[in-house]
């Protein structure tokens, strides 16, 4: 009897699988239908309009959008569905998301026969599919995209293919669709028609039976199952439980040895993840899954099930098998070996923390109102009684010795495949008041070009140059980007031309866009164009054009004009799509978005590389009057600003963003010099920053780093600021150049009140530092009698006196060194005094100098004299 239960709980389970969204259709579920019988799209909706992309004559991108919805609810889940446009097989050989984390939480994409629904968009409570649903891509907020390896497809069409997509979207906080807008949030795929000799599948560990006691501290639910089938190589899985879920774990299992496949908080976003190193399954291994839950909170018990008060235990195996031995989907619901579980890894019985802020929501069907509110996740306080923890920090590589090669102006750097720094720079060329007449014309061609090596190809870690190149090619060099194939993009402001390099062969361009030394505003010709992006989906070029052409360009892979846009700015608050010098570019391919460093503007402007129409617009008063330069990497948008004009207060920083909301959660400068004309940013995957400066000559490296933590607790409108102890920067600065800047921050962390510290350094030093001033002034009257008694000239106080006040003198003349007069006194600490003096700081006599930062006409600065 209890076995036929079992076999009864294990179909239901499958069935609901295959007709929901992993979930059960709830009884009393209201089943709302939108029955439009052709699929109509907002005008607001992007690349809906042509959901079928012809690639060549056997590729096409097809893609998956949301018809313009507006989600009226928090928690929404929202499906649509479109046919395979083929009826012949294909393959499904690549992803790319449409989505934002601002409007989308996260999005699954099913395949299958028959979809739930006609309509042109359905609750997704209605089920996902009538027959079996597999899954084949899954996305969510801050997760990493889903590579498929090369030659791996997942097969779609023909006689045992599916013949649907089924695009399901949750749509968790609405706050962002509070002015009405329509969503168009999907997936596009790149498709096939030519046989891959990989085939990607699925393989779903599921529990079917696990029972978690309420107030159990911790319950394991473990499956396992022998594999029988041909060789497969994992290369991502997903983990998936509901609220109660700590961590899910998934490992083969062969001659005793465990080998993680992978190890997730369900909490996460719940997207595809890779696996860590390859794993090979053959026929004979066992496949083992750990989740590991908690019933505290609960008052009774809970149960696997499709509602968000029930709890699931799936772990998502994504593989690739050989063509012809391929299986697209199976299933494991058993643990057919409990006592091997003894022998688990530890890591798998240890919970992963997660921040509040990234908290996966889970919904599958909602609870009642009146449902025991323990059992939901505490819900995240107001902003003023929220305490923000500032996670990601960029400091100076204090260590790197880069800022020391001091090539030319630095105009372009860029991160190359092996995450090299290149840079591009203007070796004895500058940019000056004679370089251009009034029509934009080189007046210095008689220089000839730069007779060296103009792009260097720099070593992250100890900053040795690896390679060079670009000798005799350049004038004026300006912009440098690098493609997904290595190529480098430069541009030349003299020669008004883009050149395309390939970094490995000889100095020959490889393309030539422009007329050399023809400035001009048709499709031929440039204006001292600024700076390259190139599209690494579609090939396509995209120009900055420039100092005096306010547009953007964009030509084909092989260079032939396609279209511009972009006019000069009007007034002083332009709308979107003018620009006052376009200065540089960053793509986001995966949201179709070109970003644009509006420089005079002090704005950056996200065009859609479809339409061409401006989508968004950052700016903030921090950045002062311009925005010099911007890179991007996922989730993140890098800037550099420029230096204030007379009467203005923003100093000249770089700005780390959420590219999703536009905010500012960091910024930085240099320790060691300051910025000047930061000219160009990149930032590298790992959150590596580089700027280069075109005054300084020189690059500067960020990174991140956790030693200082930013805390800013708000609550009742006031605002308290902790630096915690900054010991690592001081101990890195040991037999390195000082400056102001440190001087600074040194200054700044002593002067605040230490927690739990009971009496302020500040309070400590005035009272140590009061009785010496006292015995001083003593010691000088005494001295002075003295001298008065017996008669010594007045030139010998004087001497005397000085020798007194020379404790106090630092290496200049009227300088006040702190730091030298107590470090002579035993038991006290330079920390916190090193040349704390009356001098200026090269800060300040910099901004005294003046000098602007709107062209760039400034001759470089002389190279600093060697530190001592």
């Amino acid at each position: 009897m209890a076995g036929c239960a079992r076999s009864l709980l294990l179909l239901a389970l499958l069935l609901a699988l295959q007709s929901s969204s992993w979930g059960f259709r709830s009884p009393l579920s209201v089943f709302k239908r939108f029955k439009e019988n052709t699929r109509s799209f907002s005008n607001e909706c992007v690349g809906t309009s042509r959901p079928v992309i012809p690639i060549d004559s056997s590729d096409f991108a097809l893609d998956i959008r949301m018809p313009g919805i507006t989600p009226k609810q928090s928690d929404t889940y929202f499906c649509m569905s479109m046919r395979l446009p083929v009826d012949e097989e294909a393959f499904v050989i690549d992803f790319k998301p449409r989505a934002s984390m601002d409007t989308v939480h996260h999005m699954l994409l099913f395949g299958c026969n028959m979809p739930s629904s006609t309509g042109s968009y359905w609750f997704c409570d209605e089920g996902t599919c009538t027959d079996k649903a597999n899954i084949l891509y899954a996305w969510a907020r801050n997760a990493p995209p889903t590579r498929l390896p090369k030659g791996v497809g997942f097969r779609v069409g023909g006689e045992t293919g599916s013949k649907y997509f089924v695009l399901q979207v949750h749509y968790g906080d609405i706050s962002a669709f509070r002015d009405n807008h329509k969503d168009c949030s999907g997936v596009s795929l790149h498709l096939t028609r030519l046989p891959q000799p990989l085939i990607a599948g699925m393989y779903l560990m599921m529990s079917v039976d696990t029972v978690i006691p309420a107030g159990e501290k911790v319950v394991n639910s473990d499956i396992s199952c022998h594999y029988k089938m041909y060789p497969m190589h994992v290369f991502a899985y997903r983990v998936h439980t509901h609220h109660l879920g700590k961590v899910v774990s998934g490992y083969r299992v062969r001659n005793g040895q465990w080998t993680l496949i992978g190890r997730q908080s369900p909490q996460l976003p719940q997207a595809f993840y890779p696996v860590e190193h390859p794993v090979d399954v053959t026929f004979g291994d066992i496949l083992a899954a750990r989740c590991v839950f908690t019933g505290e909170g609960r008052t009774e018990a809970t149960h696997i099930g499709g509602t968000s008060s029930d709890e699931m235990c799936n772990l998502y195996v994504m593989y690739y098998m050989e063509a012809k031995h391929a299986v697209s989907f199976m299933t494991c619901t058993q643990n057919v070996a409990p006592e091997m579980f003894r022998m688990i890894p530890p890591e798998a019985n240890v919970p992963i923390p997660v921040k509040a802020d990234m908290v996966m929501m889970h919904g599958h069907h909602h609870e009642p109102e009146n449902k025991d509110k323990t059992t939901l996740l505490q819900q995240p306080k107001r902003e003023e009684e929220e305490v923000l923890d500032q996670d990601f920090h960029v400091e100076e590589a204090l260590d790197w010795p880069g800022i020391y090669l001091l090539p030319g102006q630095v105009s372009g750097v860029a991160v190359d495949a092996k995450n090299n720094l290149v840079i591009f720079h203007r070796g004895d060329h500058v940019w000056d008041r004679n370089s251009f007449d009034s029509k934009f014309v080189y007046q210095q061609r008689g220089l000839g070009p730069i007779e060296e090596d103009t792009i260097l190809v720099i070593d992250p870690n100890k900053a040795a140059v690896l390679e060079s190149k670009g000798k005799n090619l350049f004038y004026l060099p300006h912009g440098l980007s690098i493609d997904k194939d290595g190529n480098y993009w430069v541009t030349d402001v003299a020669l008004h031309q883009v050149f395309k390099l390939d970094p490995n062969g000889k100095d020959d361009p490889l393309l030539i866009l422009g007329r050399s030394m023809q400035p001009g505003s048709d499709q031929n010709h440039f204006c001292q164009p600024t700076d390259v992006a190139v599209d690494p989906d579609t090939g396509a070029i995209y120009v900055s054009d420039g100092y005096c052409n306010s547009r953007i360009v964009q030509f084909s892979p092989s260079g032939k004009f396609i279209t511009q846009w972009g006019e000069a700015s009007s007034g002083r608050s332009p709308p979107p799509g003018q620009f006052s010098v376009p200065h540089s570019l960053a793509l986001v391919p995966h949201l179709s978005q070109l970003c644009v460093a509006d420089r005079e503007n002090g704005r950056i402007q996200c065009f859609n590389t479809d339409t061409k129409e401006c989508v968004r617009e950052i700016k903030h008063e921090s950045f002062g009057r311009n925005v010099f330069a911007i890179s991007y990497i996922p989730g993140l948008l890098f800037a550099v600003n420029g230096k204030p004009y007379f009467g203005d207060q923003e100093p000249v920083q770089g700005f780390v963003m959420n590219f999703s909301s536009g905010e500012i959660i960091d910024v930085f400068k240099p320790v060691r010099k300051h910025f000047d004309m930061p000219h160009d940013i990149v930032a590298s995957e790992d959150g590596t920053v580089y700027v280069g400066d075109a005054h300084m000559n020189t690059v500067w490296k960020f990174t991140v780093t956790e030693k200082i933590e930013h805390r800013s607790v708000k609550k009742a409108g006031i605002e308290v600021q902790e630096i915690k102890e900054a010991e690592a920067v001081e101990s890195k600065m040991e037999n390195k150049p000082t400056s102001s800047e440190l001087q600074k921050m040194q200054e700044k962390q002593k002067l605040i009140k230490e927690p739990g510290s009971g009496v302020p350094v500040v309070l400590i030093t005035t009272l140590l530092v009061i009785p010496m001033v006292v015995l001083l002034a003593i010691a000088i009257f005494i001295r002075w009698k003295k001298s008065r008694a017996f008669g010594d000239s007045e030139h010998k106080l004087e001497a005397s006196s000085g020798r007194v006040l020379g404790r106090f003198r630092g290496k200049g003349a009227g300088g006040l060194n702190l730091g030298n007069f107590f470090a002579s006194r035993k038991g006290y600490s330079r920390k916190g005094f090193d040349r704390l003096s009356t001098e200026g700081s090269d800060q300040e006599k910099d901004e005294e100098d003046g000098s602007e930062s709107e062209e760039e006409y400034s001759a470089p600065l002389p190279a600093p004299a060697p530190s001592s």
